[in-house]
């Protein structure tokens, strides 16, 4: 055997190959928990242009062979193998799928003999194979933030599942059958991407395509193509976050203002199903978004080359569709649909919008009839108390009206009432008008404390960069010790205090608490309460204080459940343990629909009673405004439930009540059908004005 000499070509890709071992080497550091970032993306910046080269050097040297471009492949493998592995430890081990993709064709290969061979040349699989390094590279630099690191990589990896999805099926199926699969399915996701969520319809925009292709220059024709494609994949992912927003926040989705609401649901989803399912979930939804984005230029073009193959039946295709819908329109079975041209130019104008808004609402906070009132001026007839602003979570008027689970909870306003009653208390409720629904309590929260309509994150974030004039920084300014009692946050929340201008924020991590988790909620509603009351409340020389603090045992899933204890015996939480497993998992609730809303309906009802049976045993001269967040999510509500939450002023001394008069709120903690509605950006300036002069000596 005639040895074989190492050609031109085969030196370059051997240097490759060096600095690929030595990136697998850094990669497997890095697993291992010692990051030398900077070399191994040195090394790999090095290595990727490397392989433009050692093809270019065989064909100018006459020596292309095969061996050498299964070397070149192989040592390409190791590369993104390499470099998926490392971008795996901060992305997530589905990153791995890239490079192992080459590897799990081989075996494949290996046990399907139909799939043997080298893959066919083509000039869009090498683009997409030299993407791969690049995408990769670009997301191990951690120039890119996070979510568009993700969003690169799924892209990636998009275009390699079509690029070796499209060879395995044509060697599956024959190499006739394959591309006549590929552009049936095509033409279906060409149909159905813009006729969503009604694909009996005929997409007018599908029509309009196919025409102009037919009539227009190859060049241009493909352009218009290409654009079409990309912003009808881009329409498609808005079409599916307008589903999940109506379904949960009961409006649609909007482009400017809504992204920077996605790491807080995943936040959210993490506390209620936990981590690994939240970011598995994260992760599917970031790889779908991006594979449609994908998916439907690459249809697109070649729906749009079919047609130009075959113009004739193309053409009768298109007239015959229009036919049809334009006969059956008048039935109701058919027509045309032109929703995702709706949809851009709605989106169009929605962005418009909140850009715009930005300026407005930037005035709103400017003007602040409150702002510059003196501390002395503040309040004033509410010297010497104790002020909580209770919100309960999920606390919507479908829990005291118009459902299955609101006898239950109006009994135990009713009964609470009573109580209150017989230890010294008086109360008047009503309803606000909440900005958000079925989450997103903090815009609820803000909007209460703000006397602003902060009715989104985008108005949100730019609020807590101001000096807004809060309820917090009011009781403060005016002597109180103001507080925050924020029992799901887990995390520092430096621009929360900031704004509120609290004294002290108390998180789920300060509060001593030894007992079991339930659910979304880290800390039970009543060790809360009680909590707080030790070691805020005492009795003595302090300050008085106010407080918001934010119940969350009513939080989705709703499940398992605390139950109430005796309060001598809450203790360090200790006594808690056990009961999650004693009642329903958020699994076994969320399975059916009527059981979780029974379960909504109870976790209402343990945090009222926790609340009543508080205050009953309080001693203090406490004023209390307890109040919902925003409604539940339309599974549990109803179709239609409006925005509206439940309000109530709870207080001991009879003056305070005598105050509020005016807002013509109704006696008790039950609120009738006609009781008054505000919205709740009304909230904080008539509360302001209600206790504003000194209380009067009658």
């Amino acid at each position: 055997m005639r040895p074989v000499h190492p050609t031109p070509a085969d030196r370059v890709t051997a240097a490759r190959l060096v600095l690929a071992l030595a990136v697998a080497v850094l990669a497997l550091v890095a697993v291992a928990g010692h990051d030398a970032r900077p070399v191994l993306c040195l090394l790999a910046a090095v290595a990727l242009p490397l392989d433009a080269v050692d093809g270019h050097v065989a064909r100018r040297t006459g020596t292309v062979t095969a061996r050498g471009a299964h070397f070149d492949a192989e040592t390409d493998a190791l590369l993104v193998l390499a470099l998926s592995t490392y971008v795996a430890t901060s992305l997530g081990w589905w990153v791995l799928a890239v490079g192992a993709a080459r590897y799990a064709l081989l075996l494949a290969q290996a046990v399907c003999p139909p799939l043997r061979g080298p893959l066919r040349p083509a000039y869009w699989r090498k683009v997409v194979a030299a993407l791969q390094g690049v995408a990769l590279l670009a997301a191990a630099t951690g120039f890119l933030p996070r979510v568009g690191a993700l969003a690169v990589v799924a892209v990636a990896l998009a275009l390699l599942v079509v690029s070796f999805g499209t060879e395995v099926v044509e060697r599956l199926t024959g190499a006739g059958a394959g591309p006549t699969i590929l552009d049936g399915l095509a033409v279906a996701l060409v149909w159905a991407a813009p006729a969503l969520p009604t694909v009996t319809r005929v997409p007018v925009e599908a029509l309009v395509l196919v025409a102009l292709v037919l009539v227009l220059p190859g060049r241009v024709g493909r352009a218009l193509a290409v654009t079409v494609g990309a912003v009808g994949g881009l329409l498609l992912v808005l079409k599916v976050l307008d589903l999940g927003f109506r379904a949960v926040l009961d409006r649609d989705f909007r482009p400017v203002a809504d992204w920077t609401y996605l790491p807080s649901a995943v936040g959210v989803l993490s506390d209620s199903v936990g981590g690994l399912a939240a970011r598995a979930a994260a992760v599917g939804a970031v790889v779908a978004a991006v594979t449609a984005v994908v998916l439907v230029p690459l249809a697109t073009v070649r729906t749009c080359a079919l047609a130009r193959r075959h113009p004739l039946p193309a053409t009768r295709a298109v007239l015959g569709l229009a036919a049809v819908a334009l006969v059956t329109a008048p039935l109701g079975a058919g027509g045309l649909s032109s929703a995702s041209a709706r949809l851009a130019v709605a989106e169009v104008r929605t962005a418009r919008a909140d850009l715009h808004d930005r300026g407005v609402f930037a005035a709103q906070i400017a003007r602040d009839p409150f702002g510059s009132v003196p501390g002395d001026h503040l309040l004033q007839g509410l010297r010497g108390k104790d002020v909580l602003l209770v919100f309960v979570e999920s606390y919507g008027r479908s829990a005291v009206q118009d459902s299955s689970y609101a006898p239950g909870i109006r009994a135990v306003l009713a009964a609470g009432s009573r109580r209150l009653g017989a230890a010294g208390y008086r109360s008047r409720s009503g309803f606000l008008t909440s900005p958000t629904f079925g989450a997103g309590s903090w815009l609820a929260h803000a909007s209460v404390q703000s006397g602003l309509w902060v009715s989104g994150q985008r108005r949100y974030e730019q609020l807590l960069a101001t000096r807004r004039l809060t309820l917090s920084t009011a009781f403060d300014r005016a002597g109180w010790r103001t507080l925050l009692d924020v029992p799901a946050d887990t995390e520092d929340w430096p621009a929360g205090e900031h704004f509120y201008g609290v004294d002290q924020l108390h998180d789920s991590r300060d509060v001593g608490y030894r007992g079991p988790r339930f659910g979304y909620a880290p800390v039970p509603d009543q060790y809360t309460l009680d909590w707080f009351a030790r070691h805020e409340l005492t009795p003595g020389d302090r300050r008085p204080v106010m407080a918001e603090i934010d119940l969350v045992s009513s939080h989705h899933p709703w499940a398992p459940l605390p139950r109430l204890v005796p309060w001598d015996r809450v203790g360090d939480g200790s006594v808690f343990h056990g009961m999650p497993q004693q009642g329903e998992s958020a699994a076994e609730v969320l399975a059916d629909t009527r059981r979780v809303r029974s379960a909504y309906g109870r976790s209402v009802e343990y945090t009222l009673r926790t609340v009543v049976s508080f205050l009953a045993r309080s001693g203090g001269d406490l004023v209390v405004v307890m109040l919902g967040d925003h409604q539940p999510h339309h599974y549990v509500s109803g179709a239609h439930p409006g925005y509206d939450v439940p309000v109530t002023l709870i207080a001991k001394d009879p003056a305070v009540v005598r105050r509020a008069a005016g807002w013509g709120w109704e006696p008790g903690l039950l609120p009738s059908r006609q009781a008054p509605v505000w919205r709740m950006d009304a909230f904080r300036d008539r509360f302001l004005a209600a206790f504003a002069e000194p209380t009067r000596r009658r």
